[in-house]
């Protein structure tokens, strides 16, 4: 009895292993399926796209400007891209240079002998030399592995009698003939090129295999292959401006009397332009106020001679003559609409105002004074010209 309960155990314990590698078989076929598909998906494109290549005409050459009617087949590039590169096809060609080789296998042999790599002719973009760079063979440049590596280098002569800092947008190409496409991986920020980085490009462009290999649609006509690159010279700015404020303000206090105040039958007054922090102002009064303080109050305005449209901070007051208790109104703003100037329609009252105890009024005379605490200033410049341009205030309401 003691050995039949023994075996008992044993075939308990062996049906619940064979339980759990059942589960473990079903995981990784469940997991593996995927991947499977997969393949099959891309030896079936790759089957569609041989039979493509047999039926459309090659005759024409892909660096032209002429184009076949294209067929759309799914991309079989799976590389893995960083964010800071994006990759498309597209039917245009290379806007800037064309490399065409007859037998890419033949070239990928010669230049063995020449550093593993070949150097297109030197042409002009943007005012700049420039020579492409392919390197046909694996782990050349060290760290390629089985990928195709495209450079682009500009010739130091030229940075040399144009000594600047060259920003250019680089997209480099290949031509599918089974699709009449250009494959194509470009850089999402724009390079930099100076005397001492006269060399920029993509060590894992596409693999090898898709030029040695016709099924892939790289290699057309017998073996040929062709690359491109687009360089978009990207200009830097050549005018700019600088915002600042001007705080330590020249004669900031100026001072104004308006005699025969009762008397005054005009709109609005305007003092003798004055010159404080190196720029020319004056004051402007309504004694009958303006807008909707006519009638009610008096209306006071800083101008600028020149109307800019700057930021101001100032102290606008009317004098005490007795006490000393000026009214004061700060104002820190834009210019003001109506009178695009800096002040309020509504700076005092006409009780205020007429008001004996006050002191505003003494003699028939009114006493205005402006302190100019602050004003911003825009000064523009110019590559062209070298020099700054003349100071205007800026406006950032516009």
């Amino acid at each position: 009895m003691f050995s039949e309960e023994k075996k008992s155990k044993n075939y308990g314990s062996i049906f619940l292993y064979c339980f759990f590698c059942f589960v473990l078989i079903v995981e990784v076929a469940r997991f593996a399926k995927p991947y499977y598909n997969l393949q099959n998906l891309m030896k079936a494109e790759a089957v569609v796209e041989e039979g493509f290549l047999a039926v459309e005409d090659s005759g024409k050459l892909p660096c032209r400007l002429l184009s076949r009617r294209s067929v759309s087949v799914p991309s079989q590039d799976q590389q893995k891209l960083s964010q800071a590169v994006t990759q498309d096809t597209r039917t245009r060609p290379p806007n800037s240079y064309c490399v065409k080789f007859q037998s890419f296998i033949t070239m990928a042999k010669q230049v063995k002998e020449n550093g593993d790599k070949y150097e297109s002719r030197p042409f002009s973009v943007g005012g700049y030399n420039w020579t492409f760079i392919i390197y046909p063979n694996s782990d050349i440049p060290s760290g390629s592995g089985g990928y195709i590596s495209l450079y682009l280098r500009i010739d130091n002569s030229t940075l040399i009698t144009n000594p600047k800092d060259v920003y250019a947008d680089i997209t480099f190409l290949a031509y599918k003939g089974s699709t009449d496409k250009y494959q194509s991986l470009q850089e999402t920020d724009a390079q930099r090129f100076h005397l001492f980085r006269q060399q920029w490009g993509q060590i894992t462009f596409l693999p090898i295999a898709y030029f040695e290999n016709p099924g892939y649609g790289y290699s057309f006509e017998g073996g040929s292959v062709v690359f491109g690159v687009d360089i978009n010279i990207v200009k830097p700015f050549e005018n700019w401006e600088v915002f600042s404020n001007e705080q330590n303000i020249r004669d900031p206090i100026f001072e104004w009397r308006l005699t025969k105040f009762s008397t005054l039958f005009h709109d609005s007054y305007t003092s003798d332009y004055f010159s404080s922090g190196g720029r020319n102002w004056a004051l402007k009064v309504y004694p009958n106020g303006v807008g909707n303080a006519t009638g009610n109050s008096l209306s006071l305005y800083l101008l600028n001679e020149s109307n800019d449209k700057g930021y101001v901070e100032a102290k606008l007051q009317i004098i005490d003559q007795n006490q000393s208790n000026h009214f004061v109104k700060k104002v820190a703003a834009w210019p003001n609409a109506t009178e695009n100037g800096w002040g309020f329609d509504r700076f005092i009252s006409f009780s205020d105002l007429r008001n004996a105890s006050k002191g505003f009024i003494v003699n028939d005379t009114l006493k205005f004074q402006v302190e100019i605490l602050s004003f911003s200033k825009t000064d523009f410049y110019s590559h062209q010209s070298s020099v700054v341009l003349p100071i205007s205030t800026g406006d950032s309401t516009n």
